[in-house]
Parts: C-alpha cells; structure tokens; sequence
C-alpha cells in the first residue's frame, strides 16, 4: 500500500493508497486546498474541522448542480418544456385534415 502526504487548509495529512493511486490522490488533495481559504473565511476561522466541513458543503454543493444539469448541458426543465412543445406540435399535425 502506497502512502501520499498532502496539506489541506495548512493541516498536513497522510493517507494510503493503492499503488499507482498517488498522483490522482495528490490531485484531489489540490482541490480541496483550492477552495480552503473561502471555507475558512466561511468557517470564522473558528476550526479546522469546521473548516473542513464547509469544504466538504461546497463539494456537495458543486455535485448537486451537476446532478441538476445533466451531460449535455441542457437542464431538465427546458427539456421537459421542450417535450412539451414537440407533443404539442404533434398533436396539432395529428389534428389536421389530411391533404390529397
């Protein structure tokens, strides 16, 4: 089992990995540290647990607005509109006298 040290929000860490896991480790780490100083204005500064918290709140923040806007980028209350509008629009072509 590898090993990856890292800091998050001044605070070093040291967590183990399977081999080959370190640099994506290191990278998430990086991410976390990124968004440290706004959870620690966030927090008060009060703790690093709860700065930690506030990290851990952004990323769920950020997860739930993926979930919301799906791949292609199209949220799924303007596709619903639209499948609205396409079976409005067939059923209005179902309703027209048909031309010989």
């Amino acid at each position: 089992m590898a090993q990856v040290s890292f800091e998050v929000a001044g605070r070093p860490y040291t967590v183990g990995c399977r081999e080959g896991e370190e640099p994506g480790l290191r990278a998430l780490a990086q991410r976390l540290d990124a968004l440290a100083p706004v959870a620690t204005r966030a927090s008060g500064g009060l703790s690093h647990e709860r700065t930690l918290l506030y990290i851990a709140l952004m990323l769920a923040d950020q997860v739930a607005d993926l979930e919301r806007t799906p791949a292609s980028g199209v949220p799924p209350h303007l596709l619903d509109k639209l499948a609205e509008r396409l079976e409005a629009v067939a059923a209005a072509l179902e309703e027209e006298p048909a031309s010989a």
